[in-house]
């Protein structure tokens, strides 16, 4: 699954501290605006408890969790949509991505300076929504052009798009992003055609002060965040990403106990990763023999011979059937021999839409 999220935000914001703790890649990380120039790729392992049972279970000689990709692009400022700051390569970045985290400043600090001079979240937020808003508009000014003309001499594609068209441009002329309009599935996919950037889902991340991380709710910058975001149908997740970078060099009984004295459960990074995955509309379905457990990504919706084929083409293309059971089925049984006996393992055909969480054995002949 080559999906990934990208890490965006006005200069100064954690991007790059937050882009390290994720993927211990060592990005560049400096109290001035552009350090990341060329972004940043690194690859993520998706945290998640039921592989963890799966390996206590199975008692495999080697466990494989999945990952994705994470991308830290350098930072926005106002103007951008017309070549400000780094511009249009910044954009362009933006654009090669599936999905957007963008980050927020929620703490005060003097030694790190703020873009505009002051720490307001809202007012951050909506200059990069906004600038993603514009760099759009432009892009449906540039094609309803072409298409109108297109739609005049009665072109069949072109009469299909140019209301799509005009229905973005509306909305983008309002400040309203893409993904707001609604559309059906048949305008779904000419817009998807379109790459626009307000259509790729969003996820807010609230970058919060040492102190405010034990319980963020007292935190004013993230409550507005929250509330924000509640009008754009959209997720906070709430880091310190200074103290992530320290949790992300430890492992283990270390970690817990640094978690511990911090007051809180989980890292926010692994809420932060489980996010986007979700974001990106990723699942996960499990392989378990004596040789390996293995947890595989694939899209939502897929069904089994596609899932086969992640694993290799052969699979796909000699597909029989899929021999299924859902973890929680498992885990009650204890064993997939008493699964078995007990009727919840499946033979699922070429139809069965694979779900999250599945342990599959597939039967292929090529």
């Amino acid at each position: 699954m080559a999906l990934t999220a990208g890490i965006v935000g006005l200069p100064n914001v954690g991007k790059s501290t937050l882009f390290n703790a994720i993927t211990q890649a060592g990005a560049e990380s400096a109290n001035y605006p552009f350090c990341t120039i060329d972004p940043n790729v690194g690859i993520v392992e998706v945290p998640d408890h039921r592989l963890t049972k799966l390996t206590e279970l199975v008692q495999p000689k080697k466990t494989v969790p999945t990952a994705f990709e994470f991308t830290d692009i350098a930072g926005i400022v106002k103007g951008a949509s017309k070549g400000e700051g780094l511009g249009n390569k910044f954009l362009a970045h933006i654009r090669e991505v599936d999905a957007i985290c963008q980050v927020v400043r929620c703490f005060a600090d003097d030694n790190i300076t703020h873009v505009s001079g002051k720490v307001d979240p809202i007012s951050d937020i909506e200059v990069i929504n906004l600038e993603l808003i514009l760099a759009d508009l432009e892009s449906v000014e540039k094609r309803i052009g072409r298409v109108e003309k297109l739609a005049k001499q009665k072109d069949k594609d072109a009469l299909v798009e140019f209301p799509i068209l005009s229905k973005l441009k509306e909305a983008l002329e309002s400040e309203k992003a893409a993904r707001t309009v609604e559309l059906t599935d048949e305008e779904a996919k000419v817009v998807k055609g379109l790459h626009l950037l307000t259509t790729k889902p969003m996820l807010y991340v609230a970058n919060v002060g040492e102190d405010d991380i034990a319980d963020p709710s007292d935190n004013e910058y993230v409550q507005r965040v929250r509330d924000f975001a509640k009008e754009d149908n959209a997720e906070v997740i709430v880091v310190c990403a200074k103290i992530e970078e320290e949790i992300s060099e430890l492992e283990g009984e270390e970690k817990e106990m640094f978690l511990s004295e911090l007051g809180i459960e989980e890292s926010g990074l692994d809420q932060l990763i489980r996010a986007t995955y979700s974001l990106l509309g990723l699942a996960t379905y499990f392989t378990a023999g004596v040789q390996e457990v293995r947890a595989w990504t694939f899209r939502r919706g897929m069904k089994a011979p596609q899932c086969a084929g992640i694993i290799h083409s052969d699979f796909e293309r000699g597909f029989i059937r899929a021999e299924t059971v859902s973890y929680d089925d498992l885990v009650a049984a204890g064993t997939m021999t008493a699964a078995r006996e007990a009727g919840k393992v499946r033979l699922e055909g070429k139809e069965y839409e694979v779900k999250d969480g599945d342990i599959i054995h597939f039967r292929f002949n090529v």
